[in-house]
């Protein structure tokens, strides 16, 4: 779950973190008046779920209440990466001393979570010749040395270094309580008077740990307000992978295509996707399926992927699979398929899931006479086979 600007500044703000002073505003009188109330320059950030504002023109900056008024009607009729700002979160401008990036993940290769840091703050730090790290565990409280040592790379000393130390270690642990996949903090402004202020902000929560954040989800209206707007075709994909905890069977992304996908998840997802793209095949939906998923989320899914009215094919492909059963699967998609009251072998233009209980999904297969290819065949050649099917 993608967490807007303004969001995750009331979360980090609850760990006595500082922000700077503003508010959100809709219309260019309330930019006006909010910028008066401030009395002092402004900047004006559009609120939506995409990196890159600054670059693609959605952030301006005022030095008057009538120059926000503009500003802010200018922004309001711009769509910015394909989002409208609807909200713009207006605040003080800073007086930069100097200006740091932070950035909180996990890192796959040692399974650890990951605190980088660069003094190359602002829209160009991927430039930067020198990133500090650190690498901590998720299931412990962050130890304070960890904010000492990339302050310390960082070229920070006494009671600057002491200050910055405090604030990474309070990131860690929100990030840690808050279940969180990214956290971002770019730029992390020391102002002239020597107080560390987190003037942009990027977090990411982890869908799967929602149900833990019940209470966090209070305060995060905004990005509430995004959830919702999701298409009722995304919505219901969503109510189908929670009707139940096994496996993963409803992260889905619409697209305008005729092809249904059912794809393995992670990497191979992706190379699925790239194999149908790069056939000159059309995907009505990016999806992602595996940790065993049950018969009836596989059914609902597949049912509802068919009733889209541009699809007419269903492609089902996964990697060799270990931790998710070929015949669950392909019990599902044939009984999503058998109450639509559709034929199976006319609606599957490919099915290729080799591994765990293969066998017995190929037995269920070849029962309703739907074609299937094993671990002889390479996705790409799998994908080609759908060319023939349409």
């Amino acid at each position: 779950m993608k967490i807007l600007e303004i969001d995750a500044k009331t979360i980090l703000s609850k760990h006595s973190l500082a922000i700077p002073q503003g508010t959100v505003v809709t219309s260019p009188m309330e930019a006006f008046n909010a910028a008066d109330s401030l009395s002092r320059p402004v900047v004006l950030k559009v609120q939506i779920p995409s990196s890159g504002r600054m670059k693609a023109g959605g952030v301006k900056f005022a030095q008057t209440p009538d120059e926000a008024k503009n500003e802010a009607a200018v922004l309001l009729q711009t769509t910015i990466n394909n989002y409208s700002a609807n909200n713009i979160l207006l605040e003080e401008k800073l007086s930069v001393n100097s200006e740091i990036f932070l950035g909180i993940t996990y890192d796959a290769d040692s399974r650890t979570g990951v605190i980088l840091g660069s003094v190359s703050g602002g829209i160009d730090v991927e430039k930067s010749d020198k990133i500090a790290r650190a690498i901590f565990s998720p299931q412990l409280p962050p130890p304070d040395y960890i904010g000492r040592q990339i302050a310390i790379e960082l070229g920070y000393e006494s009671k600057d270094l002491l200050n910055l130390s405090r604030i990474i270690t309070a990131l860690v642990t929100c990030f840690i309580q808050s279940d969180a996949l990214l956290l971002e903090v770019n730029p992390l402004i020391l102002t002239s008077d020597h107080e560390w202020v987190i003037a942009d902000v990027h977090m990411e929560l982890d869908d799967d740990a929602l149900f833990r954040q019940k209470e966090l989800l209070k305060h995060v209206p905004y990005s509430n307000d995004l959830v919702l707007q999701t298409s009722d075709f995304e919505q219901l994909a969503k109510e189908i992978d929670s009707s139940d905890h096994r496996g993963v069977a409803g992260r889905l992304v619409a697209f305008d295509g005729n092809l249904g996908m059912l794809m393995g998840g992670g990497g191979a997802s992706m190379t699925i996707f790239d194999a149908v793209l790069n056939a000159g095949l059309n995907p009505a939906n990016y999806c992602e399926i595996g940790g065993n998923p049950s018969v009836k989320k596989v059914k609902e899914l597949t049912k509802l992927i068919l009733q889209q009215p541009s699809v007419d094919k269903l492609a089902v492909i996964m990697n060799v699979v270990s931790n998710t059963r070929t015949d669950l699967v392909a019990r599902g998609v044939i009984k999503g398929i058998v109450e639509l009251g559709l034929i199976p072998k006319d609606v599957i233009s490919v099915f290729r899931i080799p591994g765990s209980w293969e066998k017995e999904g190929y037995d269920i297969l070849d029962h309703y006479k739907v074609s299937y290819f094993g671990r002889e065949t390479s996705i790409d050649e799998a994908v080609d086979s759908i060319k023939c099917r349409f």
